[in-house]
């Protein structure tokens, strides 16, 4: 008798409940366990009564329910657990079987466990999976990497339940498809958190500008990001946004101004940011947000601080005399930013794709971004037809499309900032996708002093704009110093 169940679900917090729910929704047989068997029968009483979803109280009887090649998708806290559950698993699996994890582990430890599993003659799946509870009930983005022999076999559970955006011939298209070998898919995932990081602290800085310096109350601020969300932002970040700045509490307060100002983070972010620095790659405004989330947390020195120094005199203007520009001006400096953050991702992946030897399809990767995860917006639409038109496309920047939208709020931009910075409200994001944004405008930077310094003091030479790429100089800038020059090298 063959066996029931078409994969099986090991960690039964919410996501991994409602990617069940979701899988048997498209009429997929699941099997789900937990390492806490109590809560298998509280979810087949409760969330699962009344769906095809077994339940297993052990590792042996789970695996005997799956049909051949077994898929087994872990949804466990990243790390060791994923590890244990390997172990765990290994002896009761066979030659083809699959393991997939769903969960936020880093790329490097999904490149390692390709390896292993493999190497016990199994294969296995790094898969990130974005798009919180929601999501994860009712259609997430899936990026799935790994042992490329496993995705045939894992394709039609994942993209059946992965989100659906309109295809460029009005067809559906799932928000899920195959990433590449080893960690890519984890790899990607980490990148949209990084990204996601970005969106989220260029949000704050709008609402900071606008509540500060516009004295704008949240059910007025509830109302522009309503109006952004009919535009070029359109997206589930902003649509959030309005929503939250709409709460009140039970006495009828607005609900966000009774919320601590000290923000949390998983590690995705940090994650981002140290692959960043062993790439070389500038994501300058993922690492502000990363970083303002840090200095988030310093509550207490940073009303201490503002005892000290002040720090209240920040109005701009009245909301409802001149505000209405600059509300237009920081809509123009939120996306300006937003597509400089898009870049420096993408640029990443671009460096990591070549480093790991993946080749990453740029517009399908912003396909499944388009729809189900958290930073889904209309704007992966245009990304996505940036690379259609020019799939060796350099940089982000360089699509005419973001060429011309560059351009048309670089004013506004620039106002944002400068005002912010004149009246002492912090906008690190915004400040700092400008300051890249001019940099990379710039056909010379002052590096040319920067390595006459390190020639001066370590000797580690320089090249020269009036001889050919590749050699390299050392001058004896005090007169005593030696003929020997540093190794080139390159961090």
């Amino acid at each position: 008798m063959q066996a029931p169940a078409d994969i099986a679900v090991i960690g039964l917090a919410v996501m991994g409940q409602n990617l069940i729910l979701n899988m048997n929704d498209h009429g997929f047989t699941v099997v789900a366990h937990n390492r806490s068997t109590a809560k298998v029968d509280e979810f087949l009483a409760h969330e699962a009564k009344g769906t095809k979803v077994i339940g297993a109280h052990s590792i042996e009887e789970m695996v005997s329910l799956l049909k051949r090649p077994r898929r087994v998708m872990l949804m466990v806290k990243a790390g060791s657990p994923v590890d244990e559950f390997i172990e765990q698993l290994l002896p009761h699996l066979e030659p083809g079987d699959i393991i997939i994890d769903g969960g936020n582990s880093l790329f490097d430890d999904t490149a390692r466990r390709v390896k292993y599993v493999e190497s016990k003659g199994l294969l296995y799946i790094g898969g990130g999976v974005s798009g919180g509870e929601e999501g994860a009930r009712f259609g997430p983005s899936i990026m799935p990497g790994g042992s490329a022999a496993a995705w045939p076999h894992v394709k039609p559970i994942f993209q059946a339940i992965a989100a659906k955006v309109a295809g460029p011939d009005g067809q559906e298209m799932p928000c899920c498809d195959w990433v590449g070998e080893g960690g890519a898919g984890h790899y990607v995932k980490m990148v949209h958190n990084g990204i996601e990081y970005g969106d989220m602290q260029l949000i704050c800085e709008a609402y900071q500008l606008m509540h500060e310096g516009l004295g704008m109350t949240p059910a007025e601020m509830s109302a522009v990001f309503a109006e952004w969300n009919r535009g070029e932002l359109d997206s589930y970040l902003i649509e959030i946004t309005r929503d939250i700045l709409a709460k009140t509490d039970e006495d009828g307060a607005p609900l966000v101004d009774k919320i601590l100002d000290t923000a949390g983070q998983k590690g995705t972010g940090k994650w981002t940011v140290i692959s960043s620095a062993d790439l070389g790659i500038p994501i300058t405004l993922m690492a502000e947000a990363v970083y303002g989330r840090c200095v988030s947390a310093m509550k207490s020195l940073r009303i201490e601080a503002a005892r000290i120094f002040g720090g209240d005199k920040r109005r701009i203007t009245d909301a409802n005399s001149e505000g209405a520009a600059f509300i237009e001006a920081i809509r123009q400096a939120l996306y300006a930013s937003k597509i400089i953050s898009y870049a420096q991702g993408y640029m990443l992946m671009a460096a990591a794709a070549e480093q790991n030897g993946w080749r990453l399809n740029y517009g399908g990767i912003a396909l499944m971004w388009r729809g189900g995860c958290i930073i889904r917006s209309a704007f992966l639409g245009d990304i996505k037809a940036a690379f259609e038109q020019d799939p060796q496309l350099q940089n982000l920047l360089m699509a005419p499309f973001f060429e011309q939208a560059i351009k048309k709020s670089e004013a506004g931009w620039r106002q944002v900032v400068a005002t912010a910075v004149a009246k002492g409200i912090p906008v690190p994001a915004f400040s700092s996708a400008l300051a890249f944004f001019d940099s990379l405008r710039s056909a010379r930077l002052p590096a040319n002093l920067l390595q006459a310094q390190r020639d001066y003091f370590g000797a580690h030479t320089y090249e020269r704009v009036d001889r050919p790429r590749g050699q390299f100089f050392h001058t004896n800038w005090t007169g005593s110093g030696g003929r020997t020059a540093s190794s080139t090298y390159s961090v």
